[in-house]
């Protein structure tokens, strides 16, 4: 009997020793509660069949000023596209319009290890920081769709963009011409401080110079927001009545879209008895010219992906880059709309 239990005594022993040492299951890790905010951008639904592999190609991070913006908008998807498809990694970040967010986001790319920064700056003096802390990391800076305070071949590389002061000065000069040179004007400025608001005034303001009887009546920042210039506009209207004025000029088609609600809520006819002058050329608007609302629409275009990566890959090939890299433009009116809009962004 003895002999029995100390046998099944053993047995039990075994048992317990082989189950202690049998490898424990896998537990899948707990998915946080939260989503997690990634610079990382979103992969493509299908992977270009024209892409290259890295390679030895630079970590680019693009700062971002505001992609909620339609501008904007076609800007991102046209660099982040071509990256795709030349075989380049990328990260990014959206300052949301908000100078300090986008000095932090600088700060936090740099922090991910890229090697070029691509940065669309807020405003032209607050984005020193930006390249102050690049240039602390050795990485270039291409600037590009507006300038920041520096030094070309210190601070930044080159800057790629539209001619801002251009595009003003065909604004100034259309609206003259169709007025026959007489116009009571509402300016409605982009951001305060930024490169695109300080260039589109000042050559608006020299076209218009050597015609006497046009006056800006009021001008005020619309922060390049649709909703902040129809509420400009809805001030103008109330200042001014609907007689007070002739002309609108915004610096963007966002800003005029809302200038242009505002008339119409107000029981006018923008395009009509109101000359509406914008700058931008995105769709909505090409297609608003088409329709009358809108009368004239000078370009900027938010197309910079092939220019950009041109310009990267000659600057990694050592060519010598000029210090202003203009992506160029057109004016759009009555006359051609139509032909146009097809390949409005």
């Amino acid at each position: 009997m003895n002999k029995r239990i100390l046998g099944l005594v053993l047995v039990i022993v075994l048992v317990f020793s082989l189950v202690a040492c049998a490898p424990a299951a896998e537990v899948p890790a707990e998915t946080s509660a939260e989503a997690v905010e990634t610079s990382e951008a979103p992969a493509s639904e299908e992977p270009s069949a024209e892409a290259e592999p890295a390679g030895d190609k630079p970590l680019v991070g693009f700062a971002l000023f505001d992609n909620a913006m339609p501008w904007a908008t076609v800007y991102s998807k046209s660099v982040f596209e071509e990256a795709e498809k030349r075989g380049y990694e990328y990260k990014f970040a959206d300052a949301q319009n908000d100078t300090a967010k986008q000095v932090s986001d600088v700060e936090d790319l740099l922090a991910q290890g890229i090697e070029l920064l691509v940065l669309t700056p807020i405003e032209h003096e607050a984005a020193a920081p930006c390249l102050e802390a690049a240039k602390e990391a050795g990485v270039p800076v291409i600037l590009t769709g507006r300038t920041a305070k520096g030094e070309v071949g210190v601070d930044y590389v080159t800057y790629i963009a539209s001619d801002f002061y251009w595009e003003g000065q065909e604004a100034g000069k259309w609206l003259a011409e169709q007025s026959g040179g007489k116009a009571r004007i509402v300016e409605i400025t982009g951001t305060v401080g930024s490169s695109a608001a300080i260039e589109r005034a000042k050559g608006f303001y020299d076209a218009i110079a050597e015609y006497p009887e046009m006056e800006v009546v009021v001008s005020q920042t619309g922060n390049f927001l649709r909703a902040d210039a129809q509420k400009v506009m809805e001030n103008a209207i109330q200042s001014l009545g609907n007689d007070g004025f002739d002309a609108v000029y915004t610096h963007c088609d966002d800003m005029t879209i809302g200038a242009i609600l505002a008339m119409k809520q107000a029981g006018m006819t923008p395009g009509k008895d109101i000359y509406t002058v914008s700058i931008d050329g995105i769709k909505e608007a090409v297609q608003m010219v088409v329709d009358g609302d809108m009368s004239c629409v000078v370009t900027c275009t938010p197309v910079f992906g092939p220019i950009l990566f041109d310009t990267i890959e000659k600057y990694l090939a050592g060519e010598k880059l000029d210090e202003f890299i203009v992506n160029p433009d057109k004016v759009i009116d009555a006359t051609n709309a139509a032909e146009e809009l097809p390949f409005a962004p």
